[in-house]
């Protein structure tokens, strides 16, 4: 009779895995971003409060 036959193990990346450490990147990237936003929107609402009080200015000063 014939020889025995080797079945193939599957020893791939499992698909469930990856999803979940695709979630978990696409989400830490996404709040860096927004951390990064609210920073950069909390920068520019603090110099248009300057500029409104009379504290800054735009006009570049001759020397």
């Amino acid at each position: 009779m014939g020889g025995r036959v080797q079945h193939i193990q599957l020893g791939g990346p499992m698909l469930i895995k990856e999803i979940v450490i695709g979630f978990v990147l696409a989400y830490a990237a996404g709040g860096a971003f927004k951390m990064w936003h609210w920073d950069t929107q909390k920068r520019t609402n603090h110099f248009y409060q300057q500029l409104d009080r009379g504290e800054a200015t735009v006009v570049a000063e001759d020397y």
